[in-house]
């Protein structure tokens, strides 16, 4: 097969991509091989490939692809997220652009275009992970709205409501005004935020000139203020036991309150209590049985019961009270103020916290079961320094609040008779509902038109956490062939920041409805950040087009990139610049590191390529030592990966196959077995080069599976849906660690002594005789004298045991080798007392370490004797230059 100078990852990326697919390469079906299964984290249904989804599932592919090769069952899960808020404010958009506004729509016609939108751009993400070359079983891509799936979710939830966990109530929730709707604690961003603290007076009912301060960062709020608060034992305040202020503006009375929670240091001391607005005082409301006035329609703006600024936006209102207190007296002063604010993940709007009626989880019991999981080793965090994390989150759990005030997701399963919000049911569908109506009010002439659905759905991560459970339909049939074969699954990949929010959910719900936890390892990758340390983000446009990255590097060179400086749980500073003038193209020292492996290995795949082989011909001794090298290099190289993987150090693995394939086999083992020129390389040895070269690959493919495919193919004549990713590692055995010792020794000469032939200006077309001087392991240069030659272009090789006249010297390890060289003995005389001067120095400060009692009595016994053996090999070392230089006085 005819193989091209150059190589082309997009013709050949595509290419191999769609031969996987037609042969179904990644399908698994249950069988007599031990399965390795991994569920996708679901990217959200509006997602677009970013850098941080191409580590993390390039960690997933390396993963999977190597355990296939295996002999593993391989089988990995895609799908999507619907992502309630995020999709539905899409659609909302959408439909802005079209005049149509989301209440004009029934909740069904809207749901319409949501589905619709979904199917017309919901997939771009998958297609968009098929590019980089992840090897999903994709006939089995999962969506959380899927009927079957869907039905899972509701079945948990009345489960859970009949069990007594989920319950209905007023807490205080973030709420997010611009998408209405409650979000959990998990996705709110604290923002460092610049502000201002306002000290405001408040009068003192009855009394004539008296007045108490408070200050606030959120002078808005005072609309609903409904208490002030001081501390019981701060004496400024003990004579304003019992009285009341007058809110200012509106001249509300309201009590002074004595509380515990209150900080004397903080401001002035004293507290305005607004419990419909802040969780804090939330909580005092409900020690001293406060009104809590919510003063905020949804959308943020003031409510009716706020009586002033009715309508007008609370960033508005806060400007504008700040000026009409200022005018009424009542504004003392204000500070500037660096304060910590919560921002909608979703939408970046300011938090607003609110009272409101939501549907709400107990976590307390549910959790503790997740919690041993981890902290017994049945779930195993990488890197374990997360377990403190978990630990900390499960064992402070608050009650997850389920419901979103959404209509894309799924609809809670709750039923209110005849419209009656304090009177429901709870049912898997209407018919149920409706049976369980007529049982709780024994009114048989009820019927489902007397049901009023709740219009809330539940919090995307209230299907999310049942994904490895219903990817294989566990819970609505449950025993089934699937979910008996591939769960618990065995590794998750995933972020960090979602731990709590859905690994620890997960968990949860693996204890609660399989009675087994759903995955065994759980890698937390780091975040990809840009060159100045920030998080890469659509929002701050400093991700770059990953597209153009593959289309410059290839996808192999960017999947190598971005795993070069990725360890388990540290973030990877990627090197993109930020700023680029017009018309240039990014640029990535990483992914061009990628590339030029890609390209490094298809040079040598060309090297091989051209050689033409002798059927008669013989193979040499160099060839023959070569090759035993070679396999051992292999097997060796395939314990350490072992080692590595197990650890999860994927990094480290990457490393450990990017050195043997560049320096060992590329530079060192290729060049051993190259035939002179214009020679024949014999068929025996072509063989064993071509048979080493298709195991290095299997070890490469799960990094760079689209170069290392080509390259398979283009050793051997393949058979139609024959491929690398498939093809099974053999068994290695043991690596001879004496060869290994051997050959590394003679590679350190080799390179040493081309060293010496350029320092003296020696042409590498000159031959050279070369002496070795008698020693204990000499046997092994006499062993390897044929490579030595090969390497070096040797006329001779002889061990002596003295200097010959006229030869340089040099050193390798306790070795000492000679070469016919017109010597400089002025100069070599100052290049011995130089390395002289050096050893001497070097020993002076061992033996000062030794002759230190507490050093030798309480280090390590392994690190005294290291310094032992320091000492001896410098004295060793310092006499054979003393011997040199006694030779050429």
């Amino acid at each position: 097969m005819p193989i091209s100078t150059k190589y082309q990852p997009a013709e050949i990326e595509e290419k191999w991509y769609q031969e996987w697919i037609k042969h179904q390469a990644f399908k698994s079906v249950p069988d007599d091989r031990p399965p390795y299964t991994i569920t996708i984290p679901p990217p959200n249904v509006t997602g677009v490939l970013h850098m941080g989804h191409i580590l993390n599932n390039t960690i997933q592919d390396v993963l999977i692809r190597r355990k296939r090769m295996q002999g593993f069952n391989a089988c990995w899960v895609p799908g999507t997220d619907h992502a309630s808020i995020a999709t539905e404010a899409k659609v909302v958009k959408m439909l802005r652009e079209k005049g149509i506004g989301k209440r004009d729509l029934s909740r069904e016609a809207f749901l319409a275009h949501a589905f619709e939108w979904k199917e017309k751009y919901g997939g771009i993400i998958l297609e968009q992970l098929k590019k980089m070359g992840a090897s999903c079983d994709w006939d089995r891509t999962s969506f959380t709205m899927d009927p079957e799936y869907s039905e899972s979710v509701i079945q948990v939830f009345c489960d859970l409501f009949d069990k007594g966990y989920i319950y209905r109530g007023y807490r205080m929730v973030n709420w997010d005004p611009e998408a209405q709707t409650a979000v959990s604690d998990e996705e709110v961003i604290h923002k460092e935020t610049q502000g201002k603290l306002y000290y405001v007076r408040y009068a003192i009912e009855g009394e004539s000139g008296t007045f108490v301060t408070i200050a606030t960062t959120r002078p808005e709020t005072i609309l609903g203020d409904t208490a002030i608060a001081v501390h019981p034992e701060d004496e400024r305040y003990l004579h304003l036991k019992g009285k009341k202020a007058i809110v200012p503006l509106i001249n509300r009375a309201i009590p002074i309150i004595q509380d515990d929670y209150l900080d004397p240091e903080f401001g002035t001391g004293c507290l305005k209590v607004t419990p419909a607005h802040d969780t804090n005082d939330y909580e005092i409301g409900q020690r001293h049985k406060l009104e809590s006035i919510d003063i905020f329609n949804p959308n943020g703006t003031v409510s009716e019961a706020g009586q002033l600024y009715i309508g007008q936006d609370r960033f508005v209102v806060r400007k504008q009270i700040v000026r009409d207190l200022e005018v009424a007296g009542h504004l003392v002063k204000t500070e500037d103020y660096t304060n910590s604010v919560g921002y909608s993940e979703r939408t970046d709007a300011v938090i607003e916290p609110r009272l409101s009626l939501q549907w709400f989880l107990k976590m307390k019991e549910l959790s503790q079961p997740a919690l041993d999981a981890v902290l017994e080793g049945r779930v195993n965090l990488i890197p374990g320094k997360f377990i403190n994390t978990y630990r900390h989150w499960m064992e402070n759990v608050k009650d997850w609040c389920l419901s979103r005030q959404l209509w894309w997701g799924h609809q809670i399963p709750a039923y209110y008779i005849k419209g009656d919000e304090d009177n429901y049911v709870v049912g898997r569908t209407t018919e149920e509902a409706l049976q369980k109506a007529i049982e709780k009010t024994g009114d048989t002439s009820l019927t489902a038109k007397d049901l009023i659905q709740d219009e809330d759905v539940l919090d995307t991560w209230g299907s999310s956490w049942l994904w490895p459970i219903s990817v294989f339909n566990g819970l609505t049939d449950p025993d089934n062939e699937e979910i008996n074969y591939y769960y618990p699954t065995n590794d998750l990949v995933t972020a960090p920041e979602i731990l709590f929010f859905w690994v620890a959910r997960m968990v949860i719900a693996g204890l609660e409805y399989m009675d087994e936890v759903p995955f065994k390892n759980v890698y937390l990758t780091g975040i990809v950040r840009d060159e100045k340390g920030r998080k890469m983000s659509k929002s701050l446009g400093n991700s770059p087009d990953v597209f153009r990255m593959m289309e410059l590097y290839g996808a192999d060179g960017v999947r190598v990139g971005v795993l070069l400086t990725s360890p388990a749980g540290n973030d990877l500073k990627f090197d993109t610049p930020l700023v680029l003038p017009p018309g240039a193209e990014p640029e990535s020292k990483l992914c061009e590191q990628g590339r030029n492996f890609a390209n490094k290995l298809w040079n040598a795949t060309r090297l091989v390529k051209g050689w033409e082989a002798d059927p008669n011909g013989t193979i040499s001794t160099v060839e023959r030592q070569a090759i035993e090298w070679m396999e051992s290099r292999l097997a060796e190289a395939a314990a350490e990966l072992e080692g590595q993987f197990d650890k999860f150090r994927i990094s480290e693995a990457l490393m450990t196959v990017y050195k043997l394939a560049w320096d060992d086999f590329c530079s060192w083992f290729l060049e051993m077995m190259k035939p002179a020129r214009n020679t024949q390389i014999s068929t025996e040895a072509l063989e064993a080069v071509i048979s080493c070269y298709e195991r290095l690959l299997q070890f490469v493919h799960p990094f760079m599976p689209f170069v290392t495919e080509e390259i398979w193919q283009l050793l051997r004549d393949r058979s139609p849906g024959e491929f690398l990713c498939t093809d099974q590692m053999p068994e290695m055995g043991a690596p001879d660690s004496n060869v290994l010792k051997e050959v590394e020794l003679i590679k350190v000469t080799i390179s040493a002594l081309r060293k010496f032939r350029l320092e003296k200006q020696i042409p590498n077309k000159e031959a050279i005789d070369l002496f070795i001087k008698q020693g204990s392991s000499t046997t092994v240069f006499e062993a390897y004298s044929d490579m030595l030659g090969k390497f070096l272009n040797t006329s001779s090789i002889t061990l002596v045991d003295e200097q010959p006249e006229g030869s340089g010297s040099l050193r390798v390890g306790k070795h000492e080798f000679f070469v016919p060289v017109e010597v400089d003995v002025e100069a070599e005389r100052a290049k011995i007392l130089q390395d002289i001067d050096y050893l001497q120095g070097f020993l002076t400060k061992v033996d000062k370490k030794l002759s230190n009692e507490r050093f030798v009595q309480n280090a390590p016994e392994a690190v005294v004797a290291k310094e032992h053996q320091k000492k001896a090999d410098t004295e060793a070392k310092l006499k054979v230059l003393h011997d040199n230089l006694s030779r050429i006085s």
